[in-house]
């Protein structure tokens, strides 16, 4: 399955956006479990939300955004989304979208994750 992520950008603190990871090809998409990742410059990835499979009827967040983040999907358009609201200069980082068939026993781990989107830069300016 190929992910494509789009939607960052240059934003104030305090300001928002909304990131999406869109699959392509004949993906069963609904059968995947989700997740966002980040990554600072000079720093290692590190996970910020997972969206279980199928109705996504379970999510999880890294302390550093619960709150102000929110992952969703919409099936039907074979797309995962995460609503980031409250920017902080902090959230500044190269986000990815990575999906894999569950069990995803360790969502918070991108070992976890077989398929990867090239990532989207956020900016969140002071």
């Amino acid at each position: 399955v190929q992910l494509q992520a789009s939607g960052g950008g240059l934003v104030q603190t305090g300001g928002s956006l909304r990131l999406s990871c869109t699959a392509s090809g004949r993906t069963g998409f609904s059968n995947y479990a989700m997740g966002w990742f980040r990554q600072a410059p000079g720093k290692e990835r590190s996970f910020v939300a997972y969206i279980t499979n199928y109705s996504g009827s379970s999510t999880y967040y890294d302390d550093s955004v619960k709150g102000r983040f929110t992952v969703s999907r919409d099936n039907a358009k074979n797309t995962v989304y995460l609503q980031m609201n409250n920017l902080k200069p902090e959230d500044t980082a190269v986000y990815s979208c990575a999906a894999n068939l569950p069990p995803v026993r360790n969502w918070y781990d991108g070992s976890e994750y077989l398929y990867w989107g090239q990532g989207t830069q956020v900016t969140v300016s002071s």
